[in-house]
């Protein structure tokens, strides 16, 4: 890797002159790279593997690709020969002057890509997203961050946490905490302190613009091509939607390219540069606190190349050296967090909840499923499926220029085979891990992004020299893939991305509703609010709180009739509150034993339940059933807004029944509403609904068996 040393940040090549050197022998590496990504980004990989994770939606992927490339490909031959009259089609000269401004003036392109990305971040969080959390994640590291922001690592565990509780909570024993590393939530706590949490993510992402500008600068001679990477990485839609929201691949890309780009800085140096390794260690290690498999994928090859370097110059392990205290004070850190809240260091809150299974590797995964090698296969296969679409949202898929460029390329340089390294380990370590992480696209590959826009942008230039001097019919062909690529880009920008965006925009309504002020428009003030959650979350966090582990309450939600499971819990929730301390799993386990009669159904646009054939339902749980019918709404958006910037001074808690008489005693001098849709239907806002506690007593002591 140290034959990098004297082309890193070297200035403009040659430009299209360089069409005219001498072909160089293909890159092995380069070759292989492509290779993996045509396969699994092409071909039906995930349905040809048996296994429980085939792509449904291949058939369609593949019409629609050929459908989109042929439109692209054929205005771009149309074009290509309509160019070689209407010479305006064709503005060489034009682009050539463009190109030279650009190697000229870098640094301001760099910064006018940044202010560019930067309105149109804060745009895709405020009016795609509303400026609030959706997914779950989001949810609970925003809670994680309004717990640090209140100066606490974790808070106390409520008397009856089956009121308060959510999915990546940790809710056990007596703390109360995000099951995510801490790096994320600390992040977006600066911007509870500033009461614009939604502006972390933005901020981070145009932070990331710079650096990946560094990074393929170093990467890329050509300053042409560096700026059009940069470019195509800050405005890929992948990369600004997932900007636009509160999900810590945003900040953990922004720390890898901390330290990436610090990293290059110091090996293009002639002499030891601890400062920049420092740097480029603090960075890898603060991407650990936020995603410590990704921040591995590209914090291990880096220290391979230190000690590659340190080994060949001895002067260097000072290098190295200054890197690794870099990575150990953030880690440092986050072990300390662990241990004041998990209890140990190295133990962190996914495994609290979902025990070792949680982690990496073929196994039983916390849902009960076998992640094997084949499963392993058909993620990564659907992974790469997805960047195909969601990247660039072109109708010729995403990869087909980066897998181009890739196998046009001549030997790599050591940043370019540090970069690739790091991708390769990041699909295998994902490869190894249970969860099929999809939100906006497939978000566990977020970090190849500015990778695949460096290929991507190098693809027209190593087409340009694969193609010089072999005639004109090279040279048309070079023109019409040229304008395939404008015609399909120009398409993603007036049709696929605004489609992409208002369907974002369509999603989550609930969670959107949930805004600060939301009670207070309402009229609803120190209030007791019950949320009207489905009838099976209800279920589940009673069993959380009857200590059922979350794998074990995944397991009896998904495979026991849900009124048969609702009438057990409440018979073990009274011997629970009469005294009894018998553990509730094995208790309610038998009831595994008709799993086989058990099918999953759905009751409503958005609710599917478990069904066992042939089982009458009591009065008690077809009221339930019902009431899920009408309408149902998340309580973990509403937990958000009691705090100290909202003035929300009510207390959320879900609704469970006959079990809500628990709180009524508590909260015994307040008004009592209830939150539900105003009309059953997916699409259909909640609303406050003031409460009766007699009509509430009355209720339970009806419903109780």
């Amino acid at each position: 890797m140290g034959g990098c040393r004297s082309r890193l940040g070297r200035g403009a090549g040659s430009g299209i002159a360089a069409g005219r050197e001498p072909p160089a022998r293909w890159s092995v590496a380069g070759i292989a790279a492509a290779i993996v990504l045509a396969a699994f980004g092409f071909l039906p990989i995930a349905n040809w593997v048996r296994g429980p994770l085939p792509d449904p939606n291949y058939a369609d992927r593949i019409s629609e690709w050929l459908t989109g490339t042929a439109i692209a490909g054929g205005a771009g031959i149309v074009l290509a020969i309509l160019s070689r009259r209407l010479e305006w089609l064709w503005p060489a000269p034009q682009a050539r002057r463009a190109g030279d401004w650009v190697v000229r003036h870098h640094a301001a392109v760099l910064v006018a890509i940044g202010a560019g990305a930067a309105v149109a971040y804060a745009m895709i969080a405020r009016s795609v997203f509303g400026g609030r959390p959706i997914l779950i994640d989001e949810i609970v590291q925003l809670r994680q961050a309004q717990i640090f922001a209140s100066g606490h690592l974790w808070l106390p565990v409520p008397a009856h946490p089956e009121f308060f509780s959510a999915l990546n909570l940790v809710d056990i024993g007596h703390r109360l905490y995000a099951q995510f590393p801490p790096g994320g939530p600390a992040l977006l706590a600066l911007g509870v302190g500033v009461g614009a949490p939604w502006l972390v993510g933005p901020l981070f992402a145009i932070a990331s613009v710079g650096l990946a500008g560094m990074v393929l600068a170093a990467a890329e001679p050509d300053r042409r091509i560096a700026a059009a990477g940069t470019a195509l990485f800050a405005f890929a839609p992948f990369t600004a939607f997932m900007s636009g929201t509160y999900m810590n691949h945003v900040t953990a890309l922004t720390w890898l390219l901390l330290g990436a780009a610090a990293l290059v800085r110091g090996m293009a140096a002639d002499r030891p540069r601890p400062g920049w390794a420092l740097l480029s260690g603090l960075g890898f290690g603060l991407a650990a606190t936020v995603r410590p498999v990704d921040a591995l994928a590209f914090a291990a090859p880096a220290a391979i190349w230190y000690v590659v370097r340190a080994a060949r110059s001895p002067d260097r392990w000072r290098d190295a050296t200054a890197a690794l205290l870099g990575v150990a004070a953030p880690v440092a850190a986050m072990l300390w967090v662990n241990a004041r809240t998990t209890g140990a260091p190295f133990l962190f809150g996914y495994e609290v909840l979902w025990g070792p299974a949680h982690g990496l590797g073929f196994h039983a995964a916390p849902w009960g499923q076998a992640h094997t090698p084949a499963r392993g296969l058909q993620l990564i296969s659907r992974y790469l499926l997805e960047l195909q679409v969601f990247l660039f949202e072109t109708p010729i898929p995403s990869l087909v220029p980066v897998i181009g460029a890739l196998v046009l390329s001549r030997p790599l340089k050591a940043i370019d085979r540090y970069l690739l390294i790091g991708a390769a380990l990041l699909l295998g370590l994902y490869f190894a891990y249970w969860h099929d992480g999809f939100y906006l696209g497939p978000r566990f590959l977020f970090a190849l992004t500015p990778i695949a826009a460096l290929w991507a942008a190098r693809f027209p230039l190593l087409l340009h020299r694969a193609l010089a001097g072999r005639g004109a019919a090279a040279r048309l062909a070079f023109r019409a893939v040229a304008f395939a690529l404008l015609v399909s880009g120009l398409m993603a920008v007036a049709y696929a991305i605004p489609l992409r965006g208002a369907q974002y925009r369509a999603n989550a309504r609930i969670e959107r509703w949930a805004v600060p002020r939301v009670a207070a428009h309402a009229g609803v003030h120190g209030g007791l609010v019950f949320v009207r959650e489905a009838w099976q979350d209800q279920i589940v966090a009673r069993l959380w709180a009857l200590g059922v582990s979350r794998p074990q309450a995944e397991l009896l939600y998904r495979a026991v009739d849900i009124c048969r499971l609702d009438s057990a819990v409440t018979h073990t929730e009274s011997l629970r509150d009469a005294g009894a301390s018998a553990q509730a799993f094995p208790q309610l386990a038998p009831l595994l034993a008709d799993s086989a009669d058990v099918a999953i159904r759905m009751v409503a646009p958005t609710t599917a339940i478990a069904l066992q054939r042939d089982y009458r339902y009591s009065p008690r749980c077809v009221a339930r059933l019902d009431e899920t019918v009408a309408g149902t709404a998340p309580l973990a958006p509403l937990q958000l807004l009691p705090a100290v910037q909202s003035g929300d001074d009510n207390l959320y808690a879900r609704d469970l029944g006959a079990r809500d008489t628990i709180l009524l005693d508590e909260h015994p001098a307040v008004p009592v509403y209830l939150v539900r849709p105003t009309s059953p239907g997916g699409d259909a806002l909640p609303a406050f609904y003031p409460a009766d506690r007699d009509s509430i007593w009355r209720a339970a002591r009806r419903l109780i068996p």
